[in-house]
């Protein structure tokens, strides 16, 4: 019988590379890139200090922080193993959580005459729910690569190159969940695209931009 052994040099890079991997998942996840994307767009839309506040609260409360009190409270009552959604077929419950945040968030944005800029934001999050709550019954789409995508493209669009050097990010986050193991290069590049197309589109239907 033949033993391989693994030389003692690589397994410090295997751990730095997989605790690398972890790392950018935890930083980049759905959740951290809407807030840090409507942080973003608050400071550049609000007229005061209040204002700021006010339109952030009223995008981030429905893309961010309910979205992750509601991804804790399934966790904790065992509707889900892990933060990361990685078992498809518990995704059902969770998912339709997120669509009615989201969907409430349009809605409510609607309701209080937000910019046009936080609506369609908060329209292209609901539609992207939508279609990934739909998917996840028979494919594991990549809600990171969806997560890291559609921030970048919104001020992409709305800044034009300044943004550019950030797009390194999707690479680099779709790296991350294929060393994991938790999705496929195609599950990977259909939330980038899903992504990209979405923000289009309700970008035009709002004209703003």
């Amino acid at each position: 019988m033949y033993y391989v052994t693994v030389p003692a040099v690589t397994r410090p890079r295997v751990r730095f590379r997989r605790e690398a991997a972890r790392m950018i998942s935890t930083i980049c996840n759905p959740f951290l890139t809407a807030l840090t994307l409507f942080v973003i767009l608050s400071h550049m839309l609000a007229n005061s200090t209040s204002e700021f506040w006010r339109l952030l609260f009223l995008s981030s409360f429905f893309t961010a922080i309910g979205p992750m009190l509601y991804t804790y409270w399934c966790y904790t009552h065992g509707q889900i193993s892990d933060f990361d959604m990685s078992v498809r077929t518990e995704r059902d419950a969770v998912f339709s959580g997120f669509i009615a945040f989201y969907f409430f968030g349009t809605v409510t944005l609607a309701f209080c005459h937000a910019p046009a800029l936080l609506v369609a934001t908060m329209a292209g999050y609901t539609a992207n729910a939508v279609i990934v709550g739909a998917i996840t019954h028979h494919w594991k789409i990549s809600t990171h690569a969806i997560g890291i995508t559609a921030p970048l493209v919104v001020l992409w669009i709305l800044y034009k190159p300044a943004p550019l050097p950030f797009f390194l990010l999707i690479p680099l986050v779709g790296w991350a969940r294929l060393y994991l193991k938790a999705h496929t290069p195609a599950q990977v590049i259909a939330g980038t695209a899903l992504a990209t197309v979405t923000v289009l589109f309700f970008f035009r239907v709002y004209h703003v931009g």
